[in-house]
């Protein structure tokens, strides 16, 4: 739901870094906020309005976002602010889809509604996406807070706060959030490529080259864990052995940004 897109590890050209490079921590790419759970417990004309409203969405985001706020005109709650902030992350403004998902959150909270672990997730990914890390992680707090999710969903929201920790220069509770996610959800590539690029940060070599293996291992054919495993393996000296991660990056998905970022290192370091 998010083409929320952040800078890639792969994206720093030039020769290879070295290990203590104060360089951002990057991210395959911004996520969006994970869908809610499926409604429960709710009138069937709330039900009946959210699923046309979110079909809309898809189709003509305006004119759900439309929909949706004449529906709250009307009285409408939480179905009616859920598909406004599924609206407004199609439209791309994350501060207004960030700021729908957390009434939501907070309707459901007064109301004791087992989604609202769900909306404060929703509303955590969208402030991310906006560039308000501290805000994201009160709402991934609010959400874990709930102990209404289960632990795989747990699980990522330890990874995206841990993204927002990074973000706020929070480098040891980022560690503690990527260690607790990775240990609910072990075969996200994801979590391991974060905790490499944390790794770096943190002057960890080893780990880095470990967890990067580890998401190549779990997904062989990510041009963009290539690229931050050539990242890496340049780093670690082992110039030949990056430049064929970036030369299967590019033969993987040519054309793409990865593929970009591997053909300027190949470039840089020729």
């Amino acid at each position: 739901m998010i083409a929320l897109l952040m800078a890639l590890a792969a994206a720093q050209v030039g020769p290879f870094p070295t290990p203590n490079a104060d360089a951002p921590i990057p991210e395959l790419e911004k996520r969006p906020p994970a869908p809610s759970a499926e409604p429960r417990a709710t009138p069937v004309s709330d039900q009946d309005g959210y699923a046309q409203c979110a079909a809309l969405v898809r189709s003509d985001a305006e004119r759900a976002l439309t929909v949706a706020n004449e529906w709250l005109v009307r009285g409408g709650g939480i179905f009616a602010r859920q598909c406004a902030g599924l609206a407004y992350v199609e439209l791309g403004r994350w501060d207004a889809a960030a700021a729908a998902f957390a009434q939501a959150a907070e309707q459901a909270e007064t109301t004791v509604d087992p989604r609202r672990a769900d909306f404060w997730v929703q509303a955590g990914n969208s402030w991310l996406a906006a560039g308000d890390a501290l805000q994201a992680r009160r709402a991934f707090d609010s959400a874990l807070a709930t102990a209404l999710l289960a632990p795989q969903l747990r699980g990522e929201v330890h990874l995206d706060r841990a993204r927002a920790g990074v973000a706020l220069d929070d480098l040891a509770g980022a560690r503690v959030d990527l260690d607790k996610g990775l240990e609910l959800v072990p075969q996200d590539p994801f979590g391991w490529y974060l905790s490499s690029a944390l790794a770096l940060k943190e002057k960890d070599l080893a780990r880095a080259q470990d967890d990067i293996a580890e998401a190549v291992r779990l997904a062989p054919d990510d041009a963009n864990l290539l690229v931050h495993a050539g990242n890496v393996a340049g780093i670690s000296g082992e110039v030949e052995a990056a430049k064929g991660l970036y030369t299967r990056a590019i033969r993987l998905a040519p054309g793409t940004d990865a593929a970009k970022a591997a053909e300027a290192a190949l470039a840089a370091n020729r």
